[in-house]
């Protein structure tokens, strides 16, 4: 399987550190210091998950030339559905005329679309024919906004891929993990089966995000991506002074650049927009996929190593060639 085309959706809104430091009484600069993050993208009150979603994706779509009823599969990675209950991704595939396509919603928080783009690979590969791969999340509305780890941080957008079959592959190394101990870092408490959402826990507000042991989740984070990089380029039989451009989930500027230290890659050879998009979870690998093809500094035939590690902890590894 080979990607062969990548879009993305962006809302135009865009929040500005001004305004959240002035609203919380934090330092000018505070975010930027801490996070890196410049601005977040922010949807409009009246769109959801999947706007988001179908845009991007409809633009992957021209871009591919593929018919859509050629498409076998849509995954959509995403934390942040339109509803509890359906999925999301049957609404995508019906708004794009995917006719002939399963689909389906894949919750794997920011390394959902790692796996999705992995085991879209393997399916698509065994039944020959294409799969569209969509990660999409509104973030800005889980969060809490007198909470400035949160706040500052998340964002909304939306990237997609079409995957097409091709020989040989263009998947040379994969790692998937996680690990249950840090289950509770970071999540939204309420609103599933282990606590469901009551008039208390809304005026407690336990259905929007929170971040617990944050120099904990700090550790965890950068420990579990160099460890997902590092597997994934084991693998793949590459070491990093083979990779051309690594792009790891944009969690934060620090994360970013610790985790380099450890998988030996510099700045120069990383795909680091947080700044421009802030951290939309599962979104923020296609949307820095894209900006790099866009702005041409991924080339065909570069080697790329993807890299991601959120809540959970799920963690996930991927090199290919461009």
């Amino acid at each position: 399987m080979k990607i062969i085309s990548v879009g993305s959706a962006i809302p135009e809104t865009i929040e500005t550190n001004d305004a959240v430091e002035l609203r919380l009484g934090l330092e000018p600069g505070w975010i930027e210091r801490r996070t890196g993050v410049l601005g977040r993208p922010t949807a409009a009150p009246s769109e959801a998950t999947s706007d988001l979603a179908v845009r991007a994706a409809s633009l992957a779509l021209t871009r591919s030339g593929i018919a859509k009823d050629d498409i076998g599969l849509l995954l959509l990675a995403t934390s942040t559905p339109d509803h509890l209950l359906p999925p999301t991704a049957p609404l995508v595939a019906y708004r794009l005329d995917l006719h002939h396509a399963g689909a389906v919603d894949l919750a794997g928080a920011c390394s959902g679309f790692l796996y999705s783009i992995i085991l879209a690979n393997s399916y698509g590969d065994s039944i020959q024919k294409p799969v569209l791969v969509v990660a999409a999340n509104i973030l800005t509305r889980r969060v809490n906004n007198n909470d400035p780890s949160t706040v500052a941080l998340f964002s909304d957008g939306a990237g997609a891929v079409v995957l097409a079959p091709n020989k040989p592959t263009q998947f040379l190394g994969s790692y998937l993990g996680s690990d249950g101990s840090s289950y509770d870092t970071i999540g939204i408490p309420a609103g599933g089966t282990r606590e469901p959402l009551t008039s208390n826990a809304l005026m407690g507000g336990r259905h929007l995000m929170t971040m617990r042991r944050g120099s904990s989740l700090f550790k965890e984070a950068v420990h579990a991506m160099a460890t997902a990089g590092n597997e994934a380029m084991k693998m793949s039989q590459l070491h990093a002074e083979a990779i051309d451009w690594w792009i790891p989930h944009q969690a934060n500027t620090r994360i970013i650049h610790e985790t380099g230290k450890l998988l030996g890659i510099p700045p120069e050879r990383t795909i680091n927009v947080v700044g421009k998009y802030g951290n939309s979870s599962a979104a923020t690998i296609p949307i820095a996929l894209a900006d790099g093809i866009e702005s041409g500094r991924i080339q065909p035939g570069d080697a790329l190593l993807f890299t991601a590690a959120g809540a959970g902890m799920v963690s996930a590894g991927l090199v290919l060639r461009a």
